[in-house]
């Protein structure tokens, strides 16, 4: 019969199976990352597949915007500091964005989104706001968050001024719109091309849906997240410090390509705050299909929305003025009298010649 084991050998040898099973899992971890890709997640009956790595950012930002092989690029005034990367500062007429260099070509997905809106600006003193994009070109600045317009893809505003309020208040006119919004205020915007964002309406003739997200000067984190499925677009946020998400957008029959790339930006203009971008997370969706939605839901090559006509790519002409009109009129008149006239000239010259021959 074996010996008893003393008490401190006992203890030596589970702290030997601890450390060979501590070891395993930290083997495991290290090829779970090292495959570029994170732990399965399970939402709402959705499994989610893997973190997707390349199109997802985190601390510490090791290579963000500094060299070819960097997965993002860092434009304008924006900037890499230890905790975040701030699109602008709390400064005046600044203007900064951070782009994934790797077109995504996911069927289904969902993005998270950690940001931060803060600063020294009082209530309605602060602006403009960030966007986050899925769109057709990168890296292109312009008035709109910092990006340009008339952009090709998706826009989510997370919008901190408003602009047709306060243009209404210094007209002295009473502000009445159909919907009254708190700022700031979450929309989104489907474009193929052909629509501008209307900054003095703050995006309302173009928006899919928006809602009121209180996520200024907060002191927990502010999460959106942006999940696109099976044609469906929805959007939440957790901005209340519970964990909890809450809805803010649904559009059904949002039809986006594939190939498009991710990016976020910002723009500050006579008013400013500081806009941190955190961390973004993208995770590829596992979504099962029946024969008829594989039909249904196959590649397109524009952005488009059902039940919402956008504007064709080819723009009309714009309208004649009254003096073009005139001048029109009055040359093709000429020119009809000219060709009469001419056309009498040969008629009585071949007359003629038919007249001598007959002689």
């Amino acid at each position: 019969m074996a010996a008893a084991l003393r008490p401190s050998e006992w203890w030596q040898r589970w702290r030997r199976r601890l450390s060979a099973w501590d070891g395993s899992r930290m083997l495991l971890l290290l090829l779970l990352l090292g495959s570029g890709q994170g732990p399965r997640r399970v939402w709402a009956g959705q499994t989610f597949e893997y973190l997707k790595r390349e199109h997802s950012l985190s601390k510490p930002y090791q290579g963000v915007g500094t060299g070819s092989s960097s997965l993002w690029n860092l434009m304008g005034n924006a900037m890499v500091m230890t905790q975040y990367i701030r699109l602008t500062p709390d400064m005046q007429s600044k203007q900064g964005a951070l782009w994934n260099r790797v077109p995504c070509f996911l069927r289904d997905w969902e993005l998270q989104v950690h940001f931060k809106i803060h600063g020294q600006g009082k209530k309605n003193l602060h602006g403009d706001g960030l966007a986050i994009w899925y769109t057709k070109d990168r890296m292109q600045p312009g008035p709109v968050f910092g990006n340009m317009d008339k952009f090709v893809g998706l826009g989510v505003f997370v919008d901190t001024y408003p602009n047709e309020e306060k243009q209404q208040e210094a007209q002295k006119r009473r502000y009445s719109p159909g919907v009254q919004r708190v700022f700031p205020y979450i929309s989104a915007m489907v474009n193929n091309g052909s629509l501008s964002y209307d900054h003095e309406r703050d995006g309302r003739p173009t928006e899919l849906g928006g809602c009121t997200a209180i996520v200024r000067n907060l002191h927990y984190d502010t999460f959106l997240v942006i999940r696109y499925v099976k044609r469906h677009l929805t959007i939440m946020m957790d901005i209340d410090g519970k964990h909890e998400w809450r809805d803010c957008i649904e559009v059904p029959g949002v039809r986006l390509p594939r190939g498009y790339y991710f990016g976020t930006s910002s723009i500050t203009g006579d008013l400013s705050d500081n806009h941190d971008v955190i961390s973004l997370k993208l995770f590829e969706l596992t979504v099962e299909r029946t024969p008829e939605e594989e039909k249904l839901h196959r590649d397109v090559f524009l952005p488009s929305v059902d039940n919402m006509k956008l504007p064709d790519m080819t723009a009309p002409l714009p309208p004649l003025s009254g003096l073009a009109l005139f001048l029109i009129v009055f040359f093709s008149l000429v020119f009809s009298v000219f060709a009469i006239v001419i056309g009498i000239i040969l008629y009585n010259k071949w007359q003629e010649q038919s007249r001598k021959r007959f002689y």
